[in-house]
């Protein structure tokens, strides 16, 4: 089985790295989303199968206790994980995946798969992140408070990844995030049977 790019993208709540990895998947048809099982409930229009596989805590822990996740979570209460199926059916179908996660998974998708990409997107700076929360008008003071909290603690994490992308002019961020990806597929890791095999030409 041929491996493909697995490209990691983290980052703070509201910083906009869905709407990055959206655009990515848009631009890049190689390039396909690894949908995480959770055991959140369904938010509005969200689809299973989709937008998640919506799964009971009983379901999810049986699969951890099988090993079966490549990489696991728990946040805000919630398990989120990716079974290790989920790769390699991407892989025997030719595909690179996308992964939209926490820096929890992050780290254990890097353990496991070291030649993983990982990039952290950040805001240009957190008084942006803050006015971004707010313009959501969903959240309480309170709730946002944490949430900027929780963005110091995951901007602390950025030795993990390979890659920072400064998400202040969306259109600059989506370009370097197109270009990272692009730059993976050329991974030594990812060309090295067809250099070898351009090498046993020549014998």
């Amino acid at each position: 089985m041929a491996k493909g790019v697995l490209l990691i993208v983290c980052g703070p709540s509201g910083v906009g790295k869905t709407s990055l990895c959206d655009a990515l998947l848009e631009r890049q048809e190689r390039l396909t989303l690894s949908v995480s099982y959770t055991t959140r409930p369904r938010r509005g229009e969200e689809v299973d199968g989709v937008s998640y596989h919506f799964v009971g805590r009983d379901h999810f822990e049986k699969m951890r206790q099988e090993r079966a996740f490549a990489e696991w979570a728990e946040v805000h209460g919630n398990y989120y994980g990716t079974p290790t199926a989920v790769i390699e059916a991407a892989w025997e179908r030719g595909q690179d995946l996308l992964f939209d996660i926490d820096y929890q998974g992050a780290r254990q998708l890097k353990e496991r798969y070291p030649d993983a990409t990982a990039v952290l997107v950040a805001p240009p700076d957190l008084k942006t992140l803050e006015a971004r929360l707010r313009g959501r008008g969903t959240d309480s003071d309170e709730v946002i408070e944490g949430r900027l909290a929780a963005a110091r603690h995951e901007l602390e994490q950025y030795p993990l990844f390979d890659f920072v992308v400064e998400n202040g002019e969306f259109e600059e961020a989506a370009q370097v995030l197109t270009a990272i990806y692009v730059a993976s597929r050329h991974a030594r890791h990812l060309k090295m049977n067809w250099v070898e095999g351009l090498i046993d030409e020549g014998r």
